[in-house]
Parts: structure tokens; sequence; C-alpha cells
């Protein structure tokens, strides 16, 4: 079993920057992919970004460039680096592990002036 909890949302103004991170607990972090996904109102939830227990990453083109997903293994975190901001980028944000095996409950991002 995995519990995942995020943490770091909050309120930016376009441009700006945030960093979300993902604390997990229970079973072994190392092994798992870990995925950032998004919903915002009235939208499906999609990809953001997700990253290999090897590294790989792979990134919505909506945010290549502007987000970066990083892991530390040791601390069982994931991240996810948020730069140059959007106000399209206005979601619930959230960690999942293994594919979409296990959720964490979600942090806003608001993006606006």
């Amino acid at each position: 079993q995995v519990q995942l909890v995020e943490s770091g949302g909050g309120l930016v103004q376009p441009g700006g920057s945030l960093r979300l991170s993902c604390a997990a607990s229970g079973s072994i972090f190392s092994i798992y992919t870990m995925g950032w996904y998004r919903q915002a109102p009235g939208k499906q939830r999609e990809l953001v970004a997700e990253i290999t227990r090897g590294g790989n990453t792979n990134y919505a083109d909506s945010v290549k460039g502007r987000f970066t997903i990083s892991r530390d293994n040791a601390k069982k975190t994931a991240y996810l680096q948020m730069d140059s901001l959007k106000p399209e980028d206005t979601a619930v944000y959230y960690c999942c592990a293994a594919r979409g095996a296990y959720w964490g409950q979600g942090a806003q991002v608001t993006v606006s002036s």
C-alpha cells in the first residue's frame, strides 16, 4: 500500500513559479513510475508529467520547457517545479504512483493577477 501527500500549491501571479512535492509512505517508492496530473474545472484529468524509476521523463506538450519533474528516492518524494506559470495552468494537481494505482488528495494551483 502507498500513501501520497501533496504540498506546495497556492496562488501565484502569471509568470511566477511554484514547486509541488509529493511525499510517499508505505511500500517501496523507488520502483514506481511517479506522475503528476491536473484537473481544471469542467475538464478531464490530464497527464502533466511522469518520471520512471530510472529517471526517464515525459511531459505534456503544454508544459514542456516550463515544468520539471524530479524524484528523490531516498526521501520517497517526487517534485514538480513549475515556472513561467500561465492562467491556464490553474487546476487541482494530483500526484500518482504506478500509473494510477495510487493517488494523492490533490493540491490547488491558481495562477491569477
